[in-house]
């Protein structure tokens, strides 16, 4: 009984010690937490960014594999080479302590069309990876470009929105090209 009171004693005196270094810890990490908080526009603009990277990365992938055309194909490449570059850009302008989400494709614009092959594929890949994603990505980084409060991300959408812009027009060429509505 005597040996338990005086290991109890022994372990409340320990963390007492300790609480003063644990909330210290706890202000420093809150601190640099509340520090590196983006402003909401912002966090939108990287998750927005980040995903139409990702999803336009995995698709293009897939449409390598599934697409027989060498048109599809070779805009699907120039798309992965493309939006690799503007996800590091990306990342190399987050501010430090702000994670750019590495995969978050949109699992679902995946989904639908994995199934797909051929000119089928091909149709789907154009009006909503190739026109509908572009447009929705080009909308994001206009916002951030006119509207974004950290310098540096509202620097690299400007920098990043005429490659996708052109990207945009690509991709509304290759839909007229092949007939796609």
């Amino acid at each position: 009984m005597k040996r338990n009171a005086v290991l109890l004693t022994a372990l409340a005196s320990a963390l007492f010690a300790a609480a003063p270094a644990v909330t210290l810890a706890q202000t420093q990490a809150a601190s640099t937490t509340m520090a590196n908080d983006l402003p909401s526009p912002d966090k939108e603009f990287v998750q927005a960014a980040s995903k139409s990277s990702s999803t336009e990365i995995d698709a293009s992938k897939l449409a390598t594999k599934q697409s027989q055309d060498k048109d599809v194909k070779s805009f699907a490449h120039h798309m992965m080479v493309d939006h690799t570059k503007l996800t590091m850009q990306l990342k190399m302008a987050a501010p430090h302590g702000i994670a750019v989400p590495k995969d978050n494709s949109d699992t679902a614009m995946l989904d639908s069309l994995k199934g797909l092959k051929g000119k089928e594929f091909d149709t789907a890949y154009i009006q909503k990876v190739g026109v509908q994603g572009h447009q929705e990505a080009v909308e994001a980084f206009k916002k951030e470009a006119e509207g974004g409060q950290n310098a540096d991300l509202k620097k690299a959408a400007q920098k990043a929105l005429p490659t996708i812009e052109q990207h945009l027009k690509m991709a509304q060429d290759l839909a007229s090209k092949k007939g796609v509505q």
